[in-house]
């Protein structure tokens, strides 16, 4: 059984040895991916793009729709007002990873706000949004995933020993490897997303496929049930405990927010990524 503890003291030497380029993986990572929401906003993202109305810009919304902003709006400020200063953080913590966890259904986000567009006579903002989102879906699907698995990929080679190389990243574009993973990075985003409908389901599938990036990683021509299945079964029993292992960071995420992103460059985003690498060894010897 493993144990929180244990995780994260293997992952500090891991770090250790692999400070400078674990922080560069990481940047690049954050930078092109989103997959750091506290540190860094990626160079293809908007920080409000979770808001499926982000683009339309508010003078240009219906009363009802403008009625309807205020009262989330009110909502969330009443919620807010009955909380501290640590507690607020803490909330803007959370919202912040849990924007991160949903980076890669960001461009259904913004095929809603062109829907939304054409609903309301705007047809050139539609049409603009339309082609950002096929811009955006391409970029998460032919880019950011496979990035993704090429970062889990480097952990999972610098555990093994020191100043592991950035250029493990680029592994995962080879002709050979590189569609694989995309379909199953993207089948694995669109299962996300339609669970995400039913809210609590979204939570517990998120968990539950939560080693498909280190399966393609280690193995980058698995078949996708089998990359699906096996990712379940690491998780069962499982999920619970990864949770509280993804919570024990939000005082690391709150101490990055004080530094405007700084520690979470330099020290929370390796130690992050170490971690959930050896959660994944660990699982996968268990299995």
């Amino acid at each position: 059984m493993w144990s929180r503890k244990e995780l994260k003291d293997k992952a500090k030497k891991v770090v250790q040895k692999n400070y400078w380029t674990a922080i560069v993986v990481c940047f690049l990572i954050a930078l092109f991916t989103g997959e750091f929401g506290t540190s860094i906003i990626g160079v293809w993202q908007s920080e409000d793009s979770m808001d499926p109305n982000y683009i339309v810009h508010k003078e240009e919304r219906n009363q009802e729709q403008k009625e309807r902003e205020a009262k989330l709006i009110l909502s969330e400020e009443n919620i807010k007002q009955t909380l501290n200063k640590t507690q607020i953080k803490a909330f803007e913590s959370i919202e912040a990873n849990l924007n991160s966890v949903t980076k890669s259904q960001k461009y259904i986000f913004k095929i809603w706000d062109a829907i939304e567009s054409f609903t309301i006579n705007k047809t050139k903002w539609g049409i603009a949004l339309c082609f950002g989102a096929i811009v955006s879906f391409a970029f998460t699907m032919l880019v950011a995933d496979p990035l993704i698995v090429g970062g889990k990929k480097y952990f999972l080679v610098a555990r093994k020993g020191s100043n592991t190389k950035v250029s493990i990243l680029g592994e995962v574009f080879q002709k050979e490897y590189w569609w694989n993973i995309v379909v199953i990075m993207f089948l694995r985003n669109i299962y996300n997303a339609l669970w995400y409908l039913t809210i609590i389901g979204g939570v517990i599938k998120t968990y539950e496929y939560r080693m498909i990036p280190y399966i393609l990683a280690e193995n980058p021509k698995i078949k996708r049930k089998e990359a699906f299945e096996i990712s379940k079964k690491m998780m069962k029993g499982n999920k619970w405990k990864t949770f509280i292992l993804d919570i024990s960071f939000f005082g690391w995420y709150f101490l990055s927010i004080l530094t405007f992103g700084i520690l979470g460059i330099l020290y929370v985003n390796p130690y992050n990524a170490a971690t959930i690498a050896e959660l994944y060894i660990e699982l996968k010897t268990k299995k």
